[in-house]
């Protein structure tokens, strides 16, 4: 048995990205970027105008006052996208919309909130300076720059960008195929009623929407039976996937045959079990090069040995750097007893109150307790060397989403 530090450096040293692909902007949302995208032009091109007004010459308005309004003479209307005609001179005004190109002759843009039409002339009734409410060319994006660095994450805004910079397609690394597996006669399909003795299979579904929600693309091979023939044929299958995922049958118990079947079919074994609770009985290894975690069959067990060990290595194989969710220091609302000797993930609920964060258990912990991962939006992690929390006393937390406030949600008092 070994920590769970020493099992994730073991998972992600033999972790690569994946090559790249090109696809559409908007099916790169999210994804990691894998070119340098450079400026051919500067955005804006042309200087243009910031608001609905009048493009000025300066000069014109130095004196300008709300009381003593300056007048010029309206020599053209320049809608947005369309090009100026004339050039404005000492004593006029070009009507402007947001967006349309300054005309030559005019330094500035009076807002028209600034201004009062009267017939054919305005009155300024402010001093414009030069520049004013202008967008000068290259402001936002000059032409050669680097505007989106290799190994970015798309957001919302780099799509903006991209869009803005007239670049349809990206390069982005491709998002892993993840085989999941789930083993035992005790199984049933979701759509029956299990009959006694028999579970629903809701490892398979957990498993694949935290697959989806790191990125990656589920492939469901339904139930594995507890013969060797029946799990050799669908890790047979597996394999031609990036990465395998199966749970259930890594224990010690008459029917815990994958461990043995994978071996029998030229697994690559680097460890099994892990010092954690919940998820100790935990395998990975390789078949044909292709990754294999063996995971837990209890469901809970097996969605925190995907949080700790799987859901970071696809996140690596999709070129993320940031692969680990982030941690903070919680009080705990309760006394939590535990055994020494093993790293506990206590499913919690966090909630921020001023200026402080606490933590609650989502009531009973036991591994096969779906409920209390429903309830969870983060895990009190609890190390090795920890046999006691006193309630009011400082643990680590690890988020599993970003934490609310005030009454945002159910106080605990």
């Amino acid at each position: 048995m070994i920590s769970v530090e020493k099992a994730l450096q073991t998972i992600l040293a033999g972790c690569r990205p994946l090559g790249l692909e090109k696809v559409d902007i908007l099916e790169a949302a999210g994804r990691v970027i894998g070119e340098d995208v450079y400026a051919l032009r500067n955005i804006p091109s042309a200087a243009n105008s910031a608001m609905d007004g009048y493009a000025v010459w300066s000069g014109d308005t130095k004196r300008a006052h709300a009381l003593r309004p300056v007048e010029l003479k309206v020599i053209e209307t320049i809608a947005a996208g369309g090009l100026p005609c004339k050039t404005v001179k000492k004593g006029q005004a070009a009507r402007i919309m947001t967006g349309a190109v300054i005309p030559k002759g005019a330094d500035a843009v009076v807002r028209r909130e600034d201004t009062d039409e009267k017939g054919k002339t305005v009155l300024i009734k402010i001093a414009a300076p030069v520049g004013l409410n202008i967008r000068f060319p290259g402001e936002d994006v000059q032409q050669g720059e680097c505007v989106i660095p290799s190994a970015s994450v798309l957001r919302p805004g780099h799509i903006g960008m991209l869009a803005a910079l007239g670049k349809a397609f990206v390069s982005v690394y491709q998002k892993p195929r993840v085989a999941i597996l789930s083993t035992g006669d005790e199984l049933v399909d979701i759509e029956i009623d299990p009959p006694p003795g028999k579970v629903v299979n809701s490892n398979t579904y957990a498993l694949a929407a935290q697959v989806l929600a790191c990125g990656g693309i589920p492939i469901l091979l339904g139930i594995g039976r507890d013969k060797k023939e029946a799990l050799v044929e669908k890790f047979q299958v597996a394999r031609r996937a990036d990465v395998i995922l199966s749970s259930g049958g890594v224990s010690v118990g008459d029917y815990d045959f994958v461990k043995e079947v994978m071996g029998d079919i030229g697994n690559a074994m680097h460890f099994w079990q892990v010092a954690m609770r919940p998820g100790k009985p935990l395998a990975f290894g390789s078949i044909d090069g292709v990754p294999l975690f063996g995971l837990p069959g209890n469901p809970v067990s097996v969605m925190v040995s995907f949080e700790q060990f799987v859901r970071p290595y696809l996140l690596k194989m999709q070129g993320h750097t940031r692969i680990f969710r982030q941690t903070l220091t919680a009080t705990s609302a309760q006394e939590i007893k535990k055994s020494p000797g093993v790293k506990n993930f206590i499913r919690a609920v966090v909630q921020k109150e001023k200026n402080r964060y606490s933590a609650r258990m989502t009531g009973e912990q036991g591994s096969g307790i779906l409920k209390s991962m429903v309830d969870a939006n983060a895990f009190m992690v609890l190390h090795e060397d920890v046999s006691w929390v006193k309630k009011g006393e400082e643990v680590v937390v690890q988020l599993l989403e970003e934490i609310p406030s005030g009454t945002d949600v159910p106080r605990f008092d």
